[in-house]
């Protein structure tokens, strides 16, 4: 899911949330994976369960699974976890959210929520995530961000009215049954046509939440900037930066 600000208030974050609720098919076709290198620093060494909150059509769920361990994934939205369902036939899927996942206590050796922590009330959570893991267990935080260090890359991030842009003060909030929290950066591109951007914006919880002309808005201002302004062709491949940041901390 696309990043909200860290202090987005309860409603707003139920009414951008509520957004996501359809179109998996369309998430799963256009929104990026993430780096191996993301998943690889968080799994601790002999891990064999994880459960990735907030999983969607299972973008991270994916290296979850590619690395060998047994995977329950949790998402709000019936839609996301019927394409992670097909993606993925070996997880446990299931309806739930961060504060109420409906998993068994003490079974996981790593939880992840990728792309979603922003939508989650950030202590009651923790006090959940904490219940399923397993001592010494670890949590990973996951944050897609388009790298706006890159002059073409932060307009657009302004024109699609992207939030998950790289802020290097942030720092994730967690609840108290954590420790030893840290960061780790991981640089890369992801190919992608004009079409392909385009798609994304719709992806995106702004895109979601607006009416008609706004939309219309959005995507002729999107059109005039990759066609017109960079005058990239039609269909044209082009390398989309990305910063993944990726937190981990340890059940105290």
């Amino acid at each position: 899911m696309a990043r909200g600000g860290p202090k987005l208030d309860q409603w707003r974050r139920q009414e951008l949330g509520q957004s996501f609720q359809d179109g998996g098919e369309h998430y799963h076709r256009v929104r990026p994976g993430y780096p191996a290198e993301s998943a690889d620093w968080i799994i601790p060494a002999g891990a064999r369960t994880a459960a990735d909150i907030g999983a969607g059509t299972g973008k991270f769920t994916a290296l979850l699974v590619e690395r060998g361990l047994a995977v329950s994934a949790v998402d709000p939205s019936p839609d996301m976890l019927d394409q992670l369902r097909v993606a993925y036939p070996a997880v446990a899927a299931r309806e739930g959210t961060a504060e109420d996942t409906g998993l068994p206590g003490s079974a996981f050796d790593v939880v992840t929520v990728a792309q979603a922590w922003h939508w989650c009330e950030p202590l009651r959570a923790s006090t959940e995530i904490a219940r399923v893991l397993r001592p010494d267990g670890v949590l990973g935080l996951i944050w897609n961000q388009l790298d706006t260090s890159v002059p073409w890359v932060h307009r657009l991030s302004r024109i699609m009215h992207a939030g998950d842009v790289h802020k290097p003060d942030f720092r994730p909030p967690i609840g108290p049954e954590f420790t030893g929290l840290e960061s780790h950066l991981t640089l890369w591109d992801d190919p992608v046509t004009t079409a392909d951007i385009l798609e994304l914006t719709k992806t995106r919880s702004y895109y979601l939440a607006a009416n008609g002309a706004t939309r219309a808005k959005v995507t002729g201002n999107l059109d005039w900037y990759l066609h017109d302004h960079l005058g990239h062709a039609r269909g044209e491949l082009l390398s989309l930066p990305y910063l993944t940041q990726t937190w981990r901390a340890v059940r105290a």
